[in-house]
């Protein structure tokens, strides 16, 4: 058997950036399905593991990124999210939650063999998440309405990728579980 974590990607955000106008819009719209998905997940005693871009910061660990997302214009956005106690934190420097990271050994030390992914930004950050966690044998769920997105129509042929060519099942987040999974 093994377990499912929660894989909350990029939310802490400042939203400092060139496309943040239109990704603050798919944001919100998100919002309410990855807060749904944190209290399961919590409820549940499954892992929640923020995984967030420390934008170019090299010296900044987790409490100084939401420090700075909670400081900003939009904190309504990071603060019904924003880590418990509980919560585990990796930083990341590039798209994939799993490019240079420990996140790997982290959810082996787990003993998780399934992930479910929300965050931002579909047609990015969590595709190629997705795609890492395929290749590393892990179950890949994608919340279908707790991902944020900037391009639409991308995120839609990313959503379709995902579940094509990663096995990857799409989900609202109302009918995601956070039960042990079977292994192989």
């Amino acid at each position: 058997m093994g377990r499912t974590a929660l894989i909350v990607i990029d939310m802490l955000n400042t939203y400092e950036h060139e496309d943040a106008e239109v990704l603050v819009r798919s944001v919100r719209e998100a919002l309410p399905g990855a807060m749904a998905l944190l209290e399961r997940a919590r409820a549940a005693d499954a892992p929640v593991v923020y995984v967030n871009d420390n934008f170019g910061r090299w010296r900044s660990h987790h409490g100084e990124i939401l420090e700075a997302a909670l400081a900003g214009d939009y904190a309504d956005l990071v603060e019904p999210i924003a880590p418990d106690e509980e919560s585990l934190f990796v930083v990341k420097a590039r798209h994939s939650i799993f490019y240079e990271t420990p996140l790997a050994y982290l959810l082996g030390q787990l003993d998780v063999r399934r992930v479910v992914l929300c965050g931002q930004v579909t047609e990015q950050c969590v595709l190629y998440s997705a795609l890492d966690a395929h290749i590393r044998h892990l179950d890949v769920v994608v919340a279908l309405d707790a991902v944020a997105h900037i391009d639409p129509g991308l995120a839609d042929a990313a959503l379709k990728m995902m579940e094509r060519n990663m096995s990857a099942e799409l989900s609202p987040s109302g009918e995601i579980t956070f039960e042990d999974v079977r292994g192989d």
